[in-house]
């Protein structure tokens, strides 16, 4: 665990100060206000304590704060979620942590539905085809509705795209679901890849989509799991819809200043009251074995020999790009990179720090904050997919709280709307 000081974006300074971003870049030249390297993403970024010049003083204190405070958050009274292309739980088990209450959830693989009924009996879960689903039964019972679609290019008719234009593709399904429920908040998750997907148009198409069945769309944001106490870098694309004319006010969590790393996933610590359980997992051929065995902790090819360089990555040696999570091998001080569905397939390793050898079933599982007693069905290969293809928990409870936030203001707010109708009603009938 490393305990983050305040960084600020070069975009975020600049609306704190009231000046653009050329004259932080001409600061930062002049030496008035330094820059500096992030020490996780290597982002150009602005120190908490070299703001304080500005009478910024108690901005880190107050952003923490507020992180704090967010973790406080209960339902008012009980809110109810449908997801689709749930996979193995874990969006719906950080939303579940954060007090929200699953009801329905769709998935279309086996292994992942009965993971879903051996470890939440009581949700329901429908397996199969969500082009088959009937949602009308749900109709005015949930109050959010969730999904990780698949990302998909449309077919574009014009320059905006309507909902009959996405036929074809799930993200169809997802609005359908929408269309015909009617949640107070619908929530896209998706790859980062989703913003540049077709120059940026499957996005803005699903934007279209949503706003034409009623739903002010909140710019999607990409949220970055390290930091939401997730020991790993990895980032997801949200969307998230607000029911138009319900007076609905959302906000994306506040980050932590606390990055979590691998020994804090794998060892006993803040995460976990234990260290990782034994499990199975996967092995490196010998050829590849014998090549992660001379990658240091923290190191990846570029730390073999030449000529063994060149042998293992074939004609990407040649490429430009820094490759760095190739024949990688994580240490004990970082997080980890983005978990795949397959532990040891080639140019994508994430080997153990001392072992050489991929993570097991439980040490991914870790990486992704699922708890201990979150058990996986199915041959080691689809519970390595499930957990590959995972929300990770932490990010999904961090989500889920602002989520429990909006709707507790909505209920609070229609509260005192019906008060304040009765009120005048009876006004106006004693007159």
């Amino acid at each position: 665990m490393v305990i983050m000081e305040k960084h600020y974006l070069i975009a975020e300074v600049a609306d704190m100060l009231n000046v653009s971003k050329d004259t932080l870049r001409r600061w930062d030249q002049s030496g008035k206000l330094h820059s500096v390297r992030h020490p996780m993403n290597n982002y150009r970024v602005y120190r908490a304590r070299d703001l304080k010049q500005f009478e910024l003083l108690g901005l880190e204190l107050e952003l923490n704060e507020r992180f704090e405070a967010q973790k406080e958050v209960a339902p008012k009274q009980r809110y109810n979620v449908m997801e689709l292309f749930a996979g193995a739980g874990g969006l719906a088990l950080g939303l579940e942590k954060a007090g929200l209450r699953c009801t329905v959830l769709n998935e279309f693989n086996k292994d992942a539905c009965n993971t879903l009924r051996l470890n939440r009996p009581q949700w329901q879960v429908v397996e199969g085809d969500v082009q088959n689903m009937d949602f009308a039964p749900y109709a005015g019972t949930i109050d959010v509705l969730t999904g990780g679609f698949p990302c998909q290019a449309f077919s574009f008719a014009g320059k905006r795209l309507g909902f009959e234009d996405a036929r074809g593709t799930l993200f169809y399904e997802f609005a359908r679901a929408v269309k015909e429920v009617q949640p107070l908040i619908c929530v896209g998750e998706n790859v980062r890849g989703l913003l540049a997907h077709e120059g940026g148009q499957t996005l803005k198409g699903m934007v279209d989509v949503l706003d034409e069945l009623g739903y002010d769309v909140v710019p999607p944001k990409v949220l970055k799991a390290i930091n939401y106490g997730v020991p790993q870098k990895r980032e997801r694309l949200l969307i998230v819809g607000l029911k138009r004319g319900e007076g609905l006010n959302f906000h994306w969590p506040e980050v932590a200043d606390v990055i979590y790393n691998l020994k804090d996933a794998l060892k006993a610590g803040p995460l976990y009251d234990c260290d990782v359980p034994k499990s199975q997992g996967q092995a490196y051929p010998t050829s590849k074995k014998t090549i992660m065995d001379l990658v240091p902790p923290g190191g990846y090819w570029r730390d073999l020999p030449v000529e063994l360089q060149k042998s293992y990555m074939k004609g990407s040696f040649f490429l430009t790009g820094g490759k760095t999570g190739m024949a990688r091998r994580i240490s004990w001080d970082e997080p980890s990179l983005t978990l795949t569905c397959a532990p040891a397939q080639k140019q994508t390793e994430r080997c153990h720090p001392e072992e050489t050898r991929p993570f097991t079933v439980r040490e991914y599982a870790r990486i992704q904050t699922f708890p201990d007693a979150w058990q996986f069905t199915g041959s080691m290969t689809a519970q390595y997919a499930q957990i590959g293809n995972a929300v990770p928990v932490n990010l999904a409870f961090a989500v889920g709280l602002e989520l429990v936030r909006t709707l507790n203001e909505y209920v609070t707010q229609n509260k005192a709307a019906k008060v304040a109708f009765k009120v005048k009603k009876k006004m106006a009938a004693s007159q």
